[in-house]
Order: structure tokens, then sequence, then C-alpha cells
């Protein structure tokens, strides 16, 4: 590997959702100390070993295979031991980063991700530094889009390793809540029934999903009423029970609240067949 590559870009006016704009690669011999960035970064390790300190994360051994994101204008110091090590590197910024964060897709408070199948991250990082140095249109919304892979990998990785480790039985949680979302239930003998109060139940779902328990139910029967609105001809209040909703009035108006029309006006838009 050189010593040194590196390529930044300014983003387009038009890029605002996500933009790379920067990426290299280098054999890193020194440490980044105390440093801010106004943007995102993800820090690929390839090779070698060394260390991470972030205020939010605290400081945690690197070995890699590894990857980990820093936040703009946070301080942080990061490095190799005396041997060095093999780094990849993306700036990045726009819109879809609430999302990243919002998702839990990257976090401050547990920003090192171990990877165990470095291929696909590595060539998703070399993707996005050739579609940089093309500088056209095409070639940064194919880096954002490389970018997006790169998050996306990565986090695969991480929840497959905390899956593996037995660390975090939320995604049983909520995995179970969405095959009984139609069903008549009661919340807390959920919770009870998996050895949890109704506040840790609550708590597990927002960090998972970013919702309550009750609004992830109401979401799983909003999604199912979608669809038999949109694939068969039964009637309003007959979509409405199936999905577990009683009364019609009721299933209307939370349709109308969050799908911004009506069950009927849905179906005429979007009825199949």
């Amino acid at each position: 590997m050189r010593e040194a590559e590196a390529i930044y870009r300014s983003p387009l006016a038009a890029a605002s959702g996500l933009a790379v704009t920067g990426s290299g690669r280098q054999r890193a011999r020194h440490a980044v100390n105390d440093r801010k960035l106004p943007s995102f970064a993800a820090v690929l390790v390839e090779r070698g070993q060394g260390f991470l300190e972030t205020a939010a994360g605290g400081r945690q051994p690197v070995e890699g295979p590894a990857l980990f994101w820093l936040f703009p204008n946070r301080p942080h110091s990061y490095g190799p031991d005396e041997a060095g090590w093999d780094e990849r590197w993306a700036l990045f910024e726009g819109s879809f980063t609430r999302d990243f964060v919002r998702m839990r897709l990257i976090g401050e408070r547990h920003p090192l991700v171990t990877l165990r199948h470095l291929d696909e991250v590595a060539r998703l990082f070399a993707r996005l530094h050739a579609d940089l140095v093309d500088d056209s249109h095409l070639g940064q919304a194919s880096a954002a889009l490389a970018l997006h892979g790169i998050v996306i990998a990565t986090a695969r990785q991480a929840s497959a390793a905390a899956g593996r480790e037995g660390e975090d039985a939320t995604g049983d949680l909520v995995e179970t809540l969405r095959s009984r979302a139609l069903q008549p239930l009661d919340l807390a003998s959920f919770a009870a029934e998996h050895g949890i109060s109704p506040a840790t139940l609550r708590r597990k779902f927002i960090a998972e999903t970013g919702m309550t328990p009750k609004d992830f139910q109401l979401r799983a029967r909003m999604d199912q009423a979608k669809q038999l609105l949109a694939t068969s001809d039964e009637k309003i209040e007959t979509v409405a029970a199936m999905v577990g909703i009683e009364d019609p009035f009721y299933f209307s108006r939370v349709f109308r609240e969050r799908e911004g029309c009506s069950p009927r006006e849905f179906r005429m838009r979007y009825k199949q067949g």
C-alpha cells in the first residue's frame, strides 16, 4: 500500500441526502490526537492494531479488520501501535446521516465494529474511491451509494456478532410482536411473558426500532391493511377487523392520519388487478 493517497470533493448542491466529500487510504504510522472533523467519517482498519478514543465510547483497543465511525464536531483520537496499520477512510455528510443514527446503524456510544468479513467492506471502499476519482454527477451519486452500502454491511456484521454472543434478545422481542401484531395483545402481559417490565419493553423497542411497542404494533397493522386494500375486494370494515381493529371509524381515522388519505382513496390509487 502507498504511504498515503487522498481525494476531496465539494458536495453537489443537489446531493443533500448523502454526499461523500473525501476518501483515501494509507499505511498509518502515527496517531491522530484530539481532532474534530466537520463531517462524519468511516475508518476501515484492514490490518494492524491500535486504539480508538471518543468521549461517548471511551478508549477501546482496535484490531483489524475493524471499522469505526467518527461524528462531526466531536473530539477523537486514534492510531496504530508502533507497527502501523493499513487504513481506508471516507468523509460524508447529508440529511441521510440522521436516519443512520436514528435507526442505530451507526452510533456514538458503540462506534467500533469488528469485521468478520473484510472483503465486502473493502470492495465498497475501493468502489467509493474510484467513483470520487471519476468526479462526475454519476460518480458522486455512485459514491454515495457505496457509502450507504458500507453502513448497511457494517451494521449487518455488528448485528450478527451481537446475536452470536447472545447479548441482546431485543430482535426476538421485535419479531415476536410482529408475528402477533394483528391479534389482541396486552403489552403488560407480553412484557411479563418475556421476563421484563413494561418500562424495559418500551425502552428496548425504542432503542431497536425508534417506536414504542404500541406504535410498532399499529404500524404493522396499517401495513397489513394496505396490503389487503391493494390486493383484495374486502370491505373497509372487514379489512379493519382482519388487522385487529374492530371499530371501522377509528381504523379510517388512524389510517388517514398515518397515510394522508382514506382507506378507500388508498385502494383507488393502488388496487391491483
